[in-house]
């Protein structure tokens, strides 16, 4: 059996099974690990089914999860595609948090139900396991929900090598950031993929109140004088440290804590 139909046969309960975390401990906690879950869908009621379950249970995952996403894919490689991010401070408690969730008999009732369908509740699913760099912020939910849904990008830098990567990190560290920040681009997370495809890679986050206040930001960024002699030295100092980009634009959910 290939990891397709393996995933198909066991409806993603496998990677929907794993959002429940340990309550927040204190306010000093750090969140370490993210983990993005990708469940790509068929045009149709799969979508329906997959946010029905997971609005259904979120009084419990926001309970136990202090950050956590819900969005809808806009524009990416596989249109329908539900993404779920998830922060846990350690290994240890994403480990618990898969147990927890397991012992729940209201979250394994609504989870039987989903995939007692015709169809599988996701077409496939996979997930990608993120670091957080020393630079990364704490996400921290907005007071109000915004009137109009605000667009987040994903966009990951992939670099030759190892050691290339480290230079993105300190030219992000050094004075990329700041950059962003006055140009009006303010991601809130910043991460390296432990597991997953396209390694090594930096993965950030941004939310924007639209697309066109996206491209106006990012106009801004590529015209900052500073910018230009930043590229300029990191290039000269390690040739080209990110060879390509990927983007994805996201949506969150009307029930996401993440809006």
């Amino acid at each position: 059996m290939n990891r397709r139909s393996l995933i198909q046969s066991v409806g993603c309960a496998t990677l929907l099974s794993g959002l429940a975390a340990p309550a927040l401990a204190q306010t000093s906690r750090k969140t370490r690990l993210y983990r993005l879950e990708n469940l790509h869908l068929r045009q149709g009621e799969q979508g329906n089914r997959v946010n029905q379950f997971l609005s259904s249970q979120m009084p419990l995952l926001a309970k136990h999860i202090p950050t956590l996403g819900v969005f809808t894919e806009l524009i990416g490689p596989h249109i329908p595609t539900t993404v779920v991010l998830s922060g846990f401070s350690s290994f240890e408690e994403m480990e618990t948090a898969d147990d927890r969730i397991h012992k729940d008999s209201g979250y394994r009732s609504a989870l039987e139900q989903m995939e007692s369908g015709a169809e599988p509740p996701c077409d496939y699913a996979d997930h990608v396991l993120l670091r957080a760099t020393d630079f990364s912020p704490e996400i921290v939910p907005l007071k109000e929900k915004p009137k109009t849904p605000r667009v987040f990008e994903l966009r990951t830098y992939h670099s030759p090598t190892e050691r290339q990567l480290r230079l993105v990190h300190e030219r992000f560290a050094s004075a990329e950031i700041a950059i962003f920040h006055r140009s009006g681009v303010h991601p809130i997370l910043y991460t390296d993929t432990l597991i997953g495809p396209d390694m090594p890679n930096l993965t950030y986050l941004i939310p924007f109140a639209s697309l066109a206040d996206r491209e106006k930001a990012w106009d801004a960024f590529g015209a900052d004088p500073e910018w230009v002699k930043v590229r300029a030295e990191s290039v000269a100092r390690g040739g080209q440290i990110v060879d390509r980009n990927s983007y994805r634009f996201l949506r969150p959910a009307a029930f996401s804590p993440i809006q």
